[in-house]
């Protein structure tokens, strides 16, 4: 749970300050350490479950704020986005029930936000990314109204200057401008926790780094972003190029980036680490520190580190080093922050026992990583696992280049299971757990693979906000039935849904995938392209990508009409087309878009966003979604009239 005490405003001598309380905090853990006053012989393990609210059309519902002053529980907090929410359960002591017991509290606290949400009319949905976020919800109107997280965005979009590009290639390519923050909105995790000794932290964070890639291969839950098909785990990408501090020139100087996986392994003192991240990042957070925590030690009290917290909570690691006080004792834990949200519970915790199992029993079996295995490999297997889930290609410590569902099932799923028995887990629950993983594995149906099958079982003609709020739909509906996701049935368009709610602005059923020409192409491209796609009309767009002008049948009759289209072969498109143009934007509603269609007498409105084109509504358009509408209520009654016979 990130501090949300922070100043907005500061000068050169505070920061000075809070810069003097970092370091000041640092040798106060080195002499910590030194002199063995962490917590020893302790294991615990813990998580932090975020989520998202929706409405009833599966659309993000900016909420988290009301649902969490309603639902009253201290568990619960908020996150960067209003229709991001994260739930913070107690950790608990590693012993023969406490996955089951976690997993309890988990159902727990889903239940109690599902109820609250529910008297919001709004529900929960546990996805690493929502598959029906659009470009209209990521903007600054949505960020929650916190201290923190006005400074994230201010101080990270001033250090990096320009536009923030956000560019992610997979089966469909992203490319997305934004001048802040907000696409950080779209992704939510499930964050496992594991406090160890502290003269074994070194060695167990190195191996934190080693399983993530396996992990995540059979984990990835995030394959959809604004409609496209992107890496089986697109939040890695999204995650690091959305909170990016560096300049164009930091960037070509090869500047490490917040969020990033590391480029070396730990030595033998963690702090090394933690230095690194002292001196590599400009603080983006500060508050006043009334604490001096190598005071704190030499009067015998337990510092509480609270400006180097501070600092290291926005250094956003993929495995990450936190400390913290448990009954009046310091611990150090490892935080697996890679993990997606979903695909369920029981996944989730399938997730966390397989981290716990192999946590617990590569240290032992193996000893030092760094003897068996090159960190280049497991940097490479990190991001391979993201992009390409159970199908990507691993290397091991037995030098072999693996598949990573063969390594999963051959090698790390029986490690983990003798792991867990090490540890003292109920065997009833490592069976379990154990089970949901080699089960999801052996059928290849992660969350991802379930969210491309079900599209690729839909009408491809279907809208793609249709499609979208399908799969959210039953993703939904089978998290609440309590499956794992192997177990899921496909996702499919059912034959009546609340349409109308689908279609309250433009973008949610505009065409995106556009044929244009430019203002100089030949008469006769326009005319072809509209022969041969069967369409009506054709935006005019610049090198630029920007919106000069619309062609359209009309303007091809009149042509023929005046008897000018034998002189087609010299005419060009800026010639004919019509540059004083009607547009909407894509937050428009559809009801004005439509009145604004029947004032103007148009057939069609061209959707832009900063004088660049990104879709178009077309009178067919409208007349499809009139049709469903009107076969949804003529439905209604005649299902009203039959219960009233």
């Amino acid at each position: 749970m990130g501090d949300k005490d922070v100043s907005k405003e500061y000068n050169d001598a505070e920061l000075r300050a809070f810069t003097l309380s970092v370091l000041n905090d640092l040798d106060a853990m080195e002499a910590m350490l030194a002199g063995d006053m962490f917590e020893k012989g302790v294991r615990r393990i813990g998580a932090e479950q975020e989520m998202f609210i929706v409405d009833r059309s599966m659309r993000p519902a900016p909420l988290a704020v009301e649902v969490i002053e309603a639902a009253n529980d201290p568990r619960l907090t908020t996150e960067i986005g209003k229709f991001n929410l994260e739930a913070n359960p107690p950790p608990l002591d590693i012993s023969g029930s406490c996955l089951r017991e976690l997993e309890a509290e988990l159902n727990e606290i889903l239940a109690t936000v599902r109820r609250t949400a529910g008297q919001l009319d709004a529900g929960v949905v546990l996805a690493g990314i929502l598959p029906t976020i659009q470009r209209s919800d990521l903007t600054l109107d949505n960020l929650t109204p916190a201290p923190r997280y006005y400074e994230i965005d201010r101080v990270v979009t001033a250090l990096h200057g320009d536009d923030r590009v956000i560019s992610i290639k997979g089966l469909d390519e992203l490319q997305l401008k934004s001048q802040d923050t907000t696409t950080e909105f779209c992704n939510t995790s499930f964050q496992v926790h594991l406090q160890v000794d502290a003269d074994s932290i070194s060695n167990a964070y190195n191996w934190s780094q080693a399983i993530a890639a396996p992990i995540l291969s059979g984990s990835v839950n995030s394959p959809l972003l604004l409609n496209n098909r992107l890496w089986n785990e697109t939040r890695i990408a999204l995650f690091h190029m959305s909170t990016d501090t560096r300049s164009e020139v930091h960037r070509i100087r090869r500047q490490t980036p917040r969020v990033h996986f590391g480029d070396r392994w730990a030595d033998d003192s963690i702090v090394s680490i933690l230095h690194d991240d002292a001196i590599r990042f400009r603080f983006l957070l500060t508050r006043s520190i009334e604490e001096d925590s190598l005071r704190e030690l030499s009067e015998g009290r337990i510092p509480e580190l609270s400006a180097w917290r501070l600092h290291n909570g926005t250094i956003w690691r993929w495995n990450r080093i936190c400390y913290g006080i448990l009954n009046g004792k310091p611990g150090l834990r490892i935080e697996a922050r890679y993990l997606p949200a979903g695909p369920s519970i029981p996944d989730e915790m399938a997730n966390a026992a397989l981290f716990l199992g192999l946590m617990t029993e590569l240290p032992v079996t193996y000893g030092d990583v760094r003897k068996h295995l090159p960190f280049d490999a497991v940097h490479q297997n990190f991001y391979a696992a993201a992009r390409y889930g159970l199908h990507s290609q691993l290397t091991w410590i037995d030098g072999k280049e693996w598949a990573a569902n063969e390594l999963l099932l051959d090698e790390l799923i029986p490690v983990a299971k003798r792991g867990l028995e090490r540890a003292g887990i109920d065997h009833e629950d490592s069976d379990r757990l154990l089970g949901i993983f080699e089960d999801r594995v052996r059928s290849k149906r992660t969350g991802s693979k379930w969210m491309i099958e079900s599209l690729e079982l839909m009408d491809p003609l279907a809208k793609p906000n249709v499609r979208m709020r399908t799969i959210t739909a039953a993703m939904k509906a089978n998290q609440e039935s309590g499956l794992p996701v192997h177990e899921w049935e496909l996702a499919s368009i059912p034959q009546s849904s609340e349409w109308i709610d689908n279609y309250k602005t433009v973008e949610q059923f505009m065409a995106s995938d556009l044929y244009t020409v430019r203002p100089g192409d030949a008469l006769g491209l326009a005319a072809s392209l509209m022969d041969w796609r069967n369409v009506r009309h054709v935006p005019v767009e610049n090198d630029d990508g920007e919106l000069v002008g619309l062609m359209s049948h009309k303007d091809l009759i009149k042509l023929v009409a005046h008897g000018s289209f034998g002189g087609a072969t010299t005419l060009v498109v800026r010639d004919v087309m019509t540059s004083d143009l009607i547009t909407v934007r894509p937050k428009t509603s559809a009801l004005e878009a439509l009145q604004i269609m029947k004032d103007k007498k148009v057939g069609c409105l061209p959707v832009v966003e900063d004088r660049k084109l990104i879709g178009i509504v077309t009178a067919y358009d409208f007349l499809t979604v009139s049709c469903k509408l009107f076969e949804e209520r003529l439905n209604a009654v005649m299902t009203q009239g039959t219960a009233a016979g």
